[in-house]
Parts: structure tokens; sequence; C-alpha cells
């Protein structure tokens, strides 16, 4: 680690928590995209990157996901020579992927290559929720001591991302409603994981995404490019107040890198002929006989330890409907008696008001001297004495 480097970033990360706040407080479409929580996501982010033992954690993990692949090779660390501001890992030898020429030149299977990035990176978002997620040229190389079957190594592993397991459900769902053409699912699907407020019209959320989405999918499949369709749901936002999650827009970033490398190495490359196969067996698998027996057995604990003390649970909830019906019982006379008092109250200040008119009426009859003037006094004593029993009455 190059010293003085914490200093140079905790300065950047001053001036964009500063940018963040004032684009929240004084630009109200940005709040959706919560820029301070991004910041805050990227700090994390970024400090993590300056802990090397962090990274190289990082590093073994992706090492075992992909132990015995043919497709990735992950150096492996010197646990040993490690420390916070030292890394130590195996050398690697291999052509930097931007280098499509010379890839070219030793006689690369390029189409294979491109393909099997594109197979990486879906396996670690919904196979392993494990990706990197710096995945630009400079961290990439190929190794072509085999021609025929290149594979790719990889460096710096000081930002990963991880999925929680609902977006992941949603957004491999989002992905293959995308590809049908399945606009009211796409709708449903963003109501159902929370990305647009519960109240959301699902027939008006459709209509938009169906408005966005339709002169994207009448391009050949091949054109299309996942990224953009990600960035297109984000952009659904603006008028749906979608909430952006931090780690959605660090996936969205790397996705549009696999693409860019993909496709700068094979223009030809259909990234959905590759993914689709890997969503679609994900989907399988996620809610096939397998993943239900699996669930049950990750469970079990908790599952025994609630049939051991269900009739413990059945006997207290007997216990307290039987309280509670006695206490509804009485809780019900007394509203009644409740009731009954309101009433009495209400009739007694109607009384009141009726006679205090009467009582003002006679009072008016007799000043104005208007004959006769016994009506007047009439009036008056009645109006007085029904006001008096009105009073009294208790």
């Amino acid at each position: 680690l190059r010293p003085g480097m914490r200093e140079v970033i905790g300065r950047d990360l001053e001036v964009l928590h500063a940018l963040a706040g004032l684009a929240q407080e004084y630009w109200p479409d940005s709040r959706r995209f919560r820029p301070r929580e991004v910041v805050a996501e990227y700090e994390k982010t970024i400090l993590n990157e300056l802990d090397l033992m962090r990274e190289a954690g990082n590093a073994s993990q992706l090492k075992r996901n992909f132990a015995g692949s043919s497709m990735l090779h992950v150096p492996e660390v010197h646990w040993d020579l490690c420390r916070r501001e030292v890394m130590v890992m195996e050398r690697i030898h291999g052509v930097p992927i931007s280098e499509v020429a010379r890839l070219r030149e030793l006689g690369a299977d390029i189409p294979k290559l491109a393909e099997n990035g594109v197979t990486i990176f879906f396996t670690q978002v919904f196979g392993h929720n494990f990706f990197h997620a710096d995945m630009h040229p400079g961290n990439i190389f190929v190794d072509v001591s085999d021609p025929a079957n290149p594979r790719y190594a990889a460096v710096d592993f000081g930002i990963v991302g991880t999925l929680d397991p609902r977006d992941q459900l949603y957004l491999a769902g989002n992905f293959l409603a995308f590809f049908e053409r399945d606009y009211r699912k796409v709708a449903v699907l963003h109501v159902e994981s929370g990305w647009v407020p519960a109240g959301t019209r699902v027939d008006e959320l459709e209509s938009a995404v169906r408005t966005i989405c339709e002169p994207i999918f009448d391009k050949p499949l091949k054109d299309i490019s996942f990224g953009l369709v990600l960035l297109h749901l984000f952009e659904i936002a603006r008028s749906f107040q979608m909430q952006i999650q931090p780690q959605l827009i660090l996936l969205q970033k790397t996705l549009l890198n696999i693409e860019g490398l993909g496709r700068q190495l094979y223009p030809e490359l259909d990234i959905w002929k590759t993914a689709l196969p890997i969503l679609r067996e994900w989907m399988r698998e996620r809610s096939g006989p397998r993943a239900v027996l699996g669930s049950l057995r990750d469970h079990w604990p908790d599952i025994a330890e609630a049939i051991k003390v269900m009739p413990v649970i059945a006997r207290r909830a007997i216990r307290r409907a039987y309280d509670d019906e006695l206490v509804i019982r009485t809780e019900s006379e007394s509203l009644e008696a409740l009731r009954i008092e309101l009433r009495r109250q209400r009739r007694r200040s109607d009384t009141i008001i009726a006679a205090g008119v009467v009582f003002l009426g006679g009072i008016v009859w007799v000043a104005l001297a208007t004959e006769p003037a016994w009506i007047g006094w009439l009036l008056a004593a009645g109006g007085a004495l029904w006001l008096v029993r009105g009073l009294s009455d208790r």
C-alpha cells in the first residue's frame, strides 16, 4: 500500500459526502437514488480496498469458489507473508485481456473466451453470490498455453459484491420476464421486491416498462445489452420513486464492464444465449424439490425445536384465548354501560338547549311588549321549569 494513501482518500471522501448531501437536499429527483447511501457504500468499499488482509480473504474465497475450474484461475494467497498493508500471492503469467490482436496471433479461441467470461460472471452472481466487482481490462489476463481452451486469470480483489437473496431472485426473474416480454410480470416483481413503493399501480408500471423496453427488444437478441436493460430498470425510478440499492448499482457497473470486454473480444457475442440457460437452471434449482429438501435440511434443528415446544405454545394459546374471552365479555358490558350513559347525557343536553330556547323566547316576547303578554310569561315560566328539571336530571 502506498504511503499517505489513506489521507488522500479521506479528503476525497469528505468532498463526495458534501456533494451527496447537497444533491439530496436541493435536488429532489436524486433522493430516490440515495446519494448519501451510495457514497457511504463507496466509502466502505474503497476503505476495504486499503485493508489488504480483507482483499486476501476475497481472493481466497474466489479461488475456493472456482477450484478446479477450466475457465478462471485465481492466484493463491501466501497468508504467512500477508499483513494489513502488504499482500503477497502467486505470480501469474498471461496476456492482458485488452490485447485482442495478440490473443488472435497466439491462436486463442476468441468466441469461447468471450462466452466463458459471461458464464464466469453470471456464475459468480447467481451461483456463488460473491462477484469480483472491479473487472476492468487491467485486472484480467488470459493464459493461452492451451489456445483451444484459453483460461482467464484475475487479480485485484479489493472490490467484491454480494446481493440479498431476495434481490438475486427478483433480478433473475426480471431478466427472464424481459426475455419473454412479460412486462406484467416485470411490474409485479418490482412491487413484490420493494424496489418501488407498495402502493404503485401495477398496470401503470407495466405500461411504463413496455414503453421503455419494446424499442430495445425489437432488436436481435445478440445486440441487446444486459447492462442497458438494467439501466432502463433504474430509469423507471424517475416516475415511480424507485429506491435504488447501492449493491445493484455496483452490479450494473460490473455487468457493463463484462459486456464491454466480451464485445471487444468478440463483437458477435450473444450474451443472452449464454446467460439465459444459467438463469433458468438457477431458478429451477431455487424452486425445485431438491431446493425444498435442502432448505428443510438446513433449518431442521429450528423445525425440530419448534415441534418440541408446540404443545406448550398450544396450551398457552388456549389459556390466553380463554382469558381474552373473559376480558372481551367484561369490556363488552362496560362499553354497553358507556353507550347508555352517553345517550342519557345527549338527551339531557338536548333538553337544556330546548328549554333555554323556550325561556329566552318568552323573555323576548315580554320585552317587546307583544300582546297578549301572558303568552310570553307562560313561555318564560315553562322554559324556566323545564331548564331547572334538565339541569337537575342526573
